[in-house]
């Protein structure tokens, strides 16, 4: 077969050369496309598309992911995809959340008896946001995390390097919950540390590493994340 392959795509005999003007007059063909033709056909995919998707996401995709809640309030929603759930904790949800895209949530039962997660009414969750809960990460009311952020309240490693070396988990002492509070937005792909605070109204700017508390009314940018500006004056 490479042999054959390498005939047709270098040798100068006739047949290879005929070949090869044949692949590129098929891989550059491009046909007329009149819009009378095309506008129904466009019109008539995007409608099967929508119904296609529309019950994709009632049928399937929101169903399986309220069956992972412990508890969940009034209009919940998500997207045309199957969130991630590993393992065992309970996440609360509630009024008006949309959790769109593909997000993923990872709980680690070693940890606490009980590993939660918990978003507040009408806040929105971006696509391929993660969550990895050792003990408890709350989200306030009126949140907006955009897409790809971060949130871990255990690194999942001890910090120590002989416990480590010898394969260990995390102590206890190392998870420390996450606390977000009402109306906070937080910008795309932002890491959100062990322990970490965010005061409400607060702003975390996209790609920040936030790795200590942030006061109320802030706006937060960097790696490590200093508060660059107050909001309200």
């Amino acid at each position: 077969m490479s042999d054959a392959y390498r005939f047709l795509a270098r040798s100068p005999h006739p047949v290879a050369q005929l070949a090869r003007r044949a692949y590129r007059s098929a891989a550059s063909l491009s046909l007329p496309a009149p819009r009378f033709v095309v506008r129904p056909l466009l019109t008539v995919f995007l409608a099967v598309r929508s119904v296609y998707y529309f019950l994709v996401r009632v049928l399937v995709c929101e169903p399986i992911f309220k069956a992972y809640c412990a508890r969940y309030g009034r209009n919940l929603k998500t997207d045309v995809y199957v969130h991630w759930v590993q393992g065992r904790g309970e996440i609360l949800i509630g009024d008006d959340v949309i959790v769109d895209g593909k997000c993923a949530f990872a709980f680690a039962s070693r940890f606490s008896e009980r590993a939660v997660l918990e978003i507040g009414d009408r806040t929105g969750i971006g696509d391929g946001c993660s969550f990895a809960v050792g003990k408890r990460i709350s989200i306030g009311r009126d949140c907006r995390i955009a897409g790809g952020v971060h949130m871990f309240d255990s690194s999942g490693h001890p910090a120590d390097p002989a416990a480590r070396r010898a394969g260990e988990s995390a102590s206890p002492e190392d998870v420390r919950p996450i606390a977000i509070g009402d109306n906070v937005w937080i910008g795309r792909n932002a890491l959100i540390f062990p322990g970490v605070s965010v005061g409400a109204n607060s702003i975390i700017s996209a790609g920040a590493v936030v790795t200590a508390d942030v006061p109320a009314d802030s706006v937060v940018a960097g790696n490590p994340a200093r508060r660059i500006s107050k909001l309200g004056g």
